[in-house]
């Protein structure tokens, strides 16, 4: 093989490697993070304790609870406030905890099995247990109206039937993405750098486009949360939701720092070592003219 043809086709396959690497890691990230319960539940459990989705949780639940209260009764105007602070108080202690990680627990499951089963049937969860624990705290407090808040097993719509096809085709798309492209990108890296024909130019190359790769994963999180809130309507919690999104993207936005790194110290490394390395030196001094001869002395006839 020609010098120009293995340069060529490493360059080709260094190109491929890099671009590979944020999708690699993306699908990754959706495979082994996202896709796992015990993960998710983990990663959602901190923001039991956010303020902005406490309060979140607190006027969506108080608001749920109000319409359920008999319509037209004289005391609901004046006991709506009572419902909002016993919801918001209940979401300060342990048991609002305990049912948040349960209902994350329950909400992922029954996700991931609409997307993993071809059956169409929509996605639902069940608010009564979080209904029945603020019942109860109204009615320690002696409020009026807590008896007569009905506590209803309401299936909640979290995912239309309909909307399931596409989410399913994507879910699989990168379930069998998550392991191929990160190992499709290694190998076209090695593959690369195994045929150039100037190997420590090549992994310079190799480790730029990595850096570069997980600096693109980064600006597309960020832009991701931009598009996301701003999706939000005005009157949803947009600090609740940018904690949620922050919580679940962290894992994401780690893994495209370390890329970012480990791609720039890996460049470092490389040229250091290629100007300054044992190597480098011999070759300058291989590649120096070498010293003139000392003219001979001039001999003098007596």
């Amino acid at each position: 093989m020609s010098r120009r043809l293995r340069t060529a086709l490493s360059a080709s396959l260094i190109a491929l490697s890099c671009l590979l690497v944020p999708f690699g890691a993306l699908a990754a990230w959706v495979a082994y993070g996202l896709a796992d319960t015990g993960r998710y539940v983990a990663t959602m459990a901190p923001l039991a304790t956010d303020p902005a989705v406490r309060n979140a949780v607190a006027d969506t639940v108080g608001a749920g609870i109000m319409r359920e209260v008999e319509v037209g009764h004289p005391d609901e105007r004046a006991v709506a406030p009572f419902v909002h602070d016993a919801v918001h108080s209940f979401t300060q202690t342990r048991a609002f905890r305990a049912a948040w990680d349960a209902g994350n627990r329950a909400t992922h499951d029954a996700v991931m099995d609409a997307l993993r089963d071809d059956r169409a049937r929509a996605v639902t969860v069940d608010l009564a247990p979080v209904t029945l624990q603020v019942k109860r705290q109204l009615a320690d407090d002696n409020v009026p109206l807590a008896d007569h808040i009905p506590v209803e097993h309401t299936a909640v719509a979290l995912l239309q039937a309909k909307d399931l096809a596409p989410l399913r085709k994507g879910y699989h798309v990168f379930d069998v993405a998550g392991f191929w492209l990160p190992v499709a990108a290694v190998v076209f890296a090695v593959t690369g750098i195994a045929v150039a024909a100037r190997r420590r130019g090549a992994v310079l190359a190799t480790a730029l486009g990595t850096a570069l790769g997980g600096a693109f994963l980064a600006l597309a999180v960020a832009i991701g949360r931009r598009l996301t809130l701003a999706d939000l309507p005005e009157d949803l919690h947009r600090p609740a939701g940018g904690a949620v999104y922050d919580a679940l993207t962290a894992t994401l936005r780690t893994a495209s720092w370390l890329l970012v790194a480990l791609g720039l110290t890996v460049a470092l490394t490389t040229w250091l070592t290629g100007r300054y390395g044992p190597l480098a030196r011999r070759r300058r001094a291989s590649a120096a003219p070498a010293p003139a001869p000392p003219p001979e002395p001039t001999r003098v006839r007596a």
